[in-house]
């Protein structure tokens, strides 16, 4: 029999110390995405969101009126005046600050607008509204979610027929799903996230679903961003270093970031890879005429998945230094994490070089590199957690190891 609990600002900090797993769809290509489904309101409605590390503010296409937006999968959310959150809400001053911009004390709701790497946009006004969550305990719980209610969506954002209603804001921000939840003591605040490389996968929110062995974890880098990043010591082709510029090792930041479909590697590491993949043959040709990614290969054979040319690309290793000295700590990514193969049977990187997105100095490991793993975002510890896994459904920890 499911329990209700009813949860919002004025809540006692009862902790409910259970987790929320949600199913993801989606895929690396043709759709470019991993979303998941939330529910909003009362009664709820059912929005489709694009699973989002890198993102602060979880927003939804409204009618407030829409000025501009996508046809989603779903009706637009429509806001009552009373849901409609106001300018001196400690979650709009939140907001407005990252944004760098001040309150506004004539304001009578509280304005947004959130540029992307792509160089799409999202603009809004902030709401108020009951979230329906199932627990893992078998409770169902209704969160107070402030989230954005987005009238004006430009660039991609705007492209229809659209797979999602919005994005769903997972990173460390006060503002985001996971920071408010644990606020209102229903999750400790922990993320995690495992999609599969043929599609598909789970998120969680709250710590049930965290193994309890074999997880290799590194610190998160302190930063006045929200993104969940690391340091990370040197990246490697085979055994080639990438970026190093004739040293043994470096000091470079790596950012795991859902929101974005590729991974992105900084200028240097970015033209040491394109040279190291220069030696590729087998069958493998350049084909400059395929505008799917900025560099494919046209085979001599056919091609149907990347498990059929695996064998001639070598896995590329980000490391993260020791634990005490002795326990490499490294983030291995196979073939099949950073290629993906094309309608026409090509072969395409799905590494980019981060200067045509961003400022170039960081480097961005996007949904093709981190299928396959369980990934943790531990906020409370301040640490990011991996560990290969086939991603088909959330286990609950064990506090024992099997022993074989």
């Amino acid at each position: 029999m499911e329990q209700h609990v009813q949860l919002g600002k004025a809540a006692a900090p009862t902790v409910v110390n259970s987790s929320a797993a949600f199913a993801v769809r989606g895929n690396i290509f043709p759709d470019g995405l991993y979303y998941t489904s939330i529910h909003v309101g009362n009664p709820p409605k059912q929005y489709f969101l694009d699973v989002d590390t890198g993102s602060d503010l979880t927003w939804i296409q409204c009618d407030a009126p829409c000025q501009s937006c996508a046809k989603g999968p779903n009706p637009l959310y429509k806001p009552t005046r009373s849901k409609i959150v106001s300018p001196r809400d400690s979650l709009c001053l939140e907001v407005q600050n990252n944004q760098n911009s001040g309150p506004c004390d004539s304001c009578q709701q509280c304005d947004y607008e959130i540029a992307y790497a792509d160089h799409s946009s999202s603009m809004g006004v902030l709401a108020r509204d009951d979230l329906q969550l199932m627990m893992v305990n078998k409770k169902q719980v209704t969160s107070s979610f402030v989230f954005g209610c987005a009238y004006d969506q430009q660039g991609q954002l705007s492209a229809s027929p659209a797979k999602t209603d919005g994005i769903l804001g997972l990173s460390s921000a006060k503002v985001s799903l996971p920071s408010q939840l644990s606020d209102q003591s229903i999750i400790t605040n922990v993320v995690g996230h495992c999609i599969r490389e043929n599609g598909g996968g789970y998120m969680f929110l709250g710590g049930d679903f965290v193994p309890r062995w074999g997880v290799t974890w590194v610190p998160m880098l302190s930063a006045a961003t929200n993104y969940y990043q690391a340091e990370v010591a040197k990246v490697s082709y085979a055994n080639r270093l990438l970026g190093a510029r004739n040293k043994r090792s470096y000091l470079s930041k790596v950012v795991f970031d859902t929101g974005s479909s590729y991974t992105y590697f900084t200028n240097e590491m970015y033209t040491d890879l394109i040279t190291s993949l220069k030696d590729i043959s087998h069958g493998l040709a350049p084909d400059e005429s395929d505008e799917t990614l900025p560099v494919c290969w046209r085979a001599s054979f056919p091609v149907r998945s990347v498990e059929d040319v695996r064998q001639f690309f070598d896995p590329l290793t980000l490391h993260f230094g020791k634990k005490l000295w002795i326990m490499p700590r490294i983030f291995q990514i196979p073939p099949e994490g950073y290629l993906i193969v094309n309608n026409k049977g090509n072969i395409c990187l799905g590494i980019l070089n981060g200067t045509e997105v961003h400022d170039g100095s960081t480097n961005i490991l996007g949904d093709i590199s981190l299928r396959g793993q369980l990934l943790v975002y531990d906020n409370l510890q301040r640490q990011v957690g991996w560990i290969p896994s086939d991603c088909a459904k959330p286990q609950k920890a064990l506090d024992i190891p099997f022993l074989f």
